[in-house]
């Protein structure tokens, strides 16, 4: 018994040694920062921004405890808020907040954890949301003025955050979502439809408009043209007639007997060249005259 019990005694100091380290050490990671609290109260911060001290440290053993807290930015997912815009219509808005903490001995004084510090800043997100976005248009939430609008609400948060001393500042705030309610969207879309289908009606109208307009000119240029070109046909035909009545004429007065001949023969041509013609003529008729004296016969009735 007197052997064993230094070794007992050696094993009960080991554990408290063991116990008190434990209690004393402590890691700071680089991602965090700690506060130590002495019988509940903040007496120091390790790690805060811009200052040393991730690593291992020291505390009082069993009358100090250390709470640590995220160094980088944190989300906040702000749940459904519903609008009212500047035109009184109804907006259902999803929108997420980007912060980090940056006094954490103020924000451990007025928020305490990051369950409240969430409960906390949504307000303040829904608040800011419905005051700055209820002033403005719904094309302006949706498009045209919606990075200004953010900056104008994330100043707005940033202030009131600053105001209520929570030890955190916002990084960013924006829309993820802005849309109609359900019970709104139906009838909103069977609005837009009806106006769509107008617009379209309007635009066939117009261009059903243009194309009697482009097809009436294309006729009236299609009449101006052909009547051009048939009153110049014309005019070329009656040159030509003329040209080919002035060198018949010239032509016959150069050689009326061969001119007879000729106009005999394509007389005949025309009255006997199909072989089936017949024809009732008296036996002396000067039409025949050139079966019977051949091509002189215009010559000797020209003597005679």
């Amino acid at each position: 018994m007197s052997r064993s019990t230094p070794l007992f005694l050696w094993l009960i100091l080991g554990f408290v040694a063991l116990i008190v380290v434990a209690n004393t050490l402590f890691v700071v990671d680089q991602r965090e920062e700690a506060l130590v609290l002495r019988f509940g109260e903040p007496v120091r911060v390790i790690h805060a921004p811009g200052q040393p001290g991730a690593g291992l440290n020291i505390k009082q053993p069993f009358v100090e405890n250390v709470i640590k807290f995220d160094r980088r930015n944190l989300a906040l997912e702000a749940d459904q808020e519903e609008i009212i815009d500047a035109d009184q219509q109804r907006l259902v808005v999803d929108a997420f907040l980007r912060y980090r903490i940056s006094d954490p001995l103020q924000y451990y004084r007025t928020l305490r954890n990051e369950q409240i510090a969430q409960d906390r800043l949504e307000r303040l997100v829904n608040s800011s949301l419905r005051q700055v976005l209820g002033s403005t248009t719904q094309s302006d939430i949706i498009s045209a003025r919606r990075d200004q609008l953010m900056q104008q609400s994330k100043l707005d948060v940033a202030r009131r955050a600053k105001e209520s001393r929570l030890g955190i500042e916002v990084i960013d705030l924006r829309i993820k979502r802005a849309d109609l309610p359900e019970a709104n969207r139906v009838s909103v879309y069977r609005r837009m439809q009806t106006q769509r289908q107008q617009q379209a009606a309007q635009i066939r109208a117009h261009g059903e408009q243009q194309k009697r307009e482009i097809i009436a000119t294309a006729d009236k240029q299609v009449a101006i043209t052909l009547a051009d070109a048939q009153q110049i046909g014309e005019t070329t035909r009656g040159e030509g007639d003329a040209l080919r009545t002035r060198i018949f004429a010239q032509a016959y007065g150069k050689d009326p007997s061969f001119a007879a001949f000729y106009r005999s023969m394509l007389a005949y041509e025309a009255g006997l060249g199909q072989g089936d013609t017949t024809l009732v003529l008296s036996p002396d008729s000067a039409f025949f005259k050139y079966f019977e004296q051949g091509p002189n016969a215009g010559a000797g009735g020209a003597k005679r």
